[in-house]
């Protein structure tokens, strides 16, 4: 069920493995994705889901985006057929190493990491799951020795048996929790089940600072070699990691945030064997992906940062505590139920300027109407950008940090960051000539 990444890549691993496949669309398909079905001779439908037939299935593997509670897989238990992740089926067929990431905020960041110091050290190592491709994907592909993967909360919610050797846990904050009936307990047990398959020779790497994972470490069955990470180990720009030190200076990842998704990755090379001076030169050649606090570029001294990736406030948080200069704070979007006072202080710190970008800012302007010295507010990335430019002065740092997620005006989170990307380029254009 779901055409998608995941309900694809299984699809293609089921065919490698002979299994009779059939994929159920309840929109369209992507044209791409078809393509691949076509030439694999996999059938599907889009447009609907064929209750009679898939109701006949042995297993049904459900894409992460798909809820519980809809009626056809309330119906599909009720009747014992198992209904299971892509990643619980992926994992049947291979006996690779694999590392599974998550947490609230930083796993495409730490996952990325973590594979680029394992590539750098000469492993046999892929990257995939909740980040690009599929690990039903990559296991039609050359196998690997490794993979790691990072693990949403909703792809967590179907595993039964997968077990990763090394499992991370980066943090839990408030996120998701329309899908998880506004019960943040509901949530930490979701991403608490990164750990439940685990045994004693397996290992599990845990935030030891936040207070959800503190307060619901020993509530959980799993049963692997913990280690806990520490804020402490930060003394930036130097991280001291398993008895080494590391420094973070000439590297893209600033700010604390980073440098704890850095203790991450650097602590799981460690036990993959990787030397420090390797693991320090790959933190030096590492290149993070779009939309996480990318340098986008600068106009009239004022710097546009992009990072559209930060949906939600504790991510925001760690955006706004990372900025050395004032702040014109690009904002909003489709409210995701969590409460922004938390930034207050933050915002009252360093803000000058908030640019409400979403449908309805009235939720950011009640939170930060006397915080704030200007409260604009603009209906596209371009005019975000020139409302930047408008209100900023040199030494000003724009950030795009929505604290909300993006459909009420953009496709996802990416547009979001490409218009905002875009509408810079324009401007630097602009100014050149």
């Amino acid at each position: 069920m779901g055409a998608g990444e995941s309900g694809v890549g299984a699809a293609l691993l089921a065919k490698k493995q002979r299994i009779p496949v059939f994929v159920s669309e309840r929109g369209a398909i992507a044209p791409h994705f078809k393509a691949e079905l076509d030439a694999a001779g996999v059938s599907y439908e889009e447009g609907q889901h064929s209750e009679e037939r898939i109701m006949a299935a042995r297993e049904v593997i459900k894409s992460p985006g798909i809820p519980d509670n809809v009626p056809l897989i309330r119906a599909l238990r009720k009747q014992g057929i198992p209904v299971l992740s892509e990643i619980e089926f992926a994992a049947r067929y291979t006996r690779a190493f694999t590392i599974g990431i998550t947490g609230t905020n930083g796993k495409t960041t730490t996952t990325r990491l973590c594979y680029h110091l394992l590539h750098e050290a000469g492993l046999s190592v892929a990257m995939g799951g909740n980040v690009g491709e599929s690990f039903a994907r990559l296991l039609t592909q050359s196998p690997k020795d490794i993979y790691v993967l990072e693990l949403s909360s909703f792809q967590l919610d179907d595993i039964d048996q997968y077990r990763p050797d090394i499992s991370l846990l980066l943090n839990i904050t408030p996120d998701h929790l329309d899908r998880y009936e506004q019960q943040m307990e509901l949530y930490i047990r979701a991403k608490f089940r990164i750990q439940i398959n685990q045994g004693p020779l397996d290992r599990f790497l845990y935030n030891a600072d936040d207070a959800n994972v503190a307060a619901h470490l020993n509530t959980w069955r799993g049963s692997p070699q913990q280690e806990g990470v520490h804020y402490r180990q930060l003394n930036l720009p130097h991280l001291n990691v398993g008895g080494e030190t590391f420094d973070l200076s000439n590297t893209c990842l600033q700010g604390t945030h980073n440098a704890m998704n850095a203790l991450f990755a650097i602590r799981v090379a460690q036990y993959l064997k990787v030397s420090g001076a390797v693991i320090q030169q790959g933190l030096e050649t590492f290149e993070n992906a779009p939309h996480r606090m990318e340098i986008v570029g600068e106009i009239n001294d004022i710097q546009f940062i992009n990072d559209s990736k930060a949906t939600n406030v504790d991510a925001v948080y760690y955006s706004l505590q990372a900025m050395q200069r004032p702040i014109l704070w690009i904002a909003g979007g489709q409210d995701k139920g969590n409460e922004y006072t938390v930034l207050y202080d933050l915002v009252r710190a360093k803000v000058k300027v908030l640019i409400g970008l979403g449908v309805d800012n009235e939720k950011l302007k009640s939170t930060f109407g006397d915080a704030v010295a200007r409260i604009v507010e603009v209906d596209s990335a371009e005019a975000a950008v020139a409302a930047a430019l408008r209100w900023g002065t040199a030494g000003d740092v724009a950030l795009l940090a929505p604290a909300c997620a993006s459909f009420d005006r953009f496709k996802n989170y990416e547009e979001r960051g490409d218009l905002f990307r875009q509408a810079v380029f324009a401007e630097i254009e602009k100014h050149r000539n």
